[in-house]
């Protein structure tokens, strides 16, 4: 069984979309991406930091789950990060109304002993310095790591991103962050560019457009699966990528067919996140369903066709 180490957020959230609000309730990437990892056959451990307002059934509902959570630090009389947003009609922006660092502020990464070897790495959204300080706590260079970012990091901490992107081996960034991160408009040469920054392979992801994977001169999309009804997009990105490390930290092999595998896996599991509020709805997801969708999948993008 494979492993998989994850660095992120664990967090509260509250939203509003045009189907009600919540509350606070857990949020967080790493919470996303961990109950996303949870449905593969993967030892995994979250690497992350909390105040100790966090209820303890939140940490045990990751637990229940086979997730580590040895490495999760709670902060005695500390706050646990909070982020509160109000998506707009058609779900694709959104404005955040809240936004508390709280104890990630000063967040410092320990990597548990066990999982110093991890075959795959998933560094969240993170400030490029806490990545970096994961990566050099491994025992040896995992067989993949995979980095999450976003244009806050560019703007304000550009010369650590670039040292990060040197080091890894597969980038995940949305459309417009790919286009600030090297200025071309064109996705193909984008993707081209990061490549010649560090990583092997880019992932664009384009929300309800689907995906890109890039690798030298192969390119690869894979839908976003048409849905009757979303109901709150957060942490659909976050389950993408839980979907897409967890399905590879599982994999006999890391060619570009399995990449291509692991980009459908994440996009399938982050079709079933936005039908419901935060993790309510991966919370109760079950292997049959998710099956059920990978056959969806298959047949949405399946065709024979005669080349003359």
């Amino acid at each position: 069984m494979g492993k998989l180490l994850i660095v992120g957020s664990i967090a509260f959230d509250e939203i509003e979309t045009p189907f009600g609000k919540t509350g606070k309730i857990l949020g967080g990437a790493a919470t996303f991406i961990g109950l996303a990892a949870s449905q593969f056959e993967v030892n995994s451990s979250v690497v992350s930091v909390v105040g100790d307002d966090l209820p303890e059934e939140y940490l045990n509902l990751l637990k229940d789950r086979n997730i580590d959570v040895s490495g999760v630090e709670i902060v005695k009389g500390g706050k646990t990060f909070y982020w509160k947003g109000k998506y707009h009609n058609d779900l694709n922006s959104r404005d955040t109304l809240v936004t508390e660092l709280n104890t990630l502020a000063n967040f410092d990464p320990i990597v548990p002993e066990d999982y110093k070897d991890s075959d795959v790495v998933m560094l969240g959204n993170l400030h490029p310095n806490i990545q970096l300080s994961v990566i050099q706590q491994m025992k040896e260079r995992p067989k993949l790591i995979v980095l999450d970012t976003m244009n806050f990091w560019m703007d304000h901490t550009w010369d650590e991103l670039i040292e990060v992107i040197k080091r890894i081996d597969v980038i995940t960034i949305n459309d417009e962050e790919a286009r600030q991160l090297t200025g071309e408009h064109s996705l193909v040469k984008a993707a081209a560019k990061i490549q010649n920054m560090g990583p092997k392979y880019v992932v664009i992801k384009k929300g309800e457009h689907g995906a890109l994977l890039f690798h030298k001169e192969h390119i690869f999309f894979a839908p976003a699966l048409p849905l009757e009804e979303v109901f709150d997009p957060t942490g659909a990105g976050d389950t993408f990528a839980g979907g897409f490390a967890g399905y590879l930290a599982q994999a006999k092999n890391l060619s570009f067919e399995s990449l291509k595998n692991a980009i459908v896996q994440g996009s399938n599991l982050a079709s079933f996140c936005v039908e419901r509020f935060g993790t309510e709805r991966m919370l109760d997801l079950k292997k049959e369903e998710v099956d059920q969708r990978l056959a969806q999948f298959k047949e949405l993008t399946q065709f024979n066709i005669e080349l003359t």
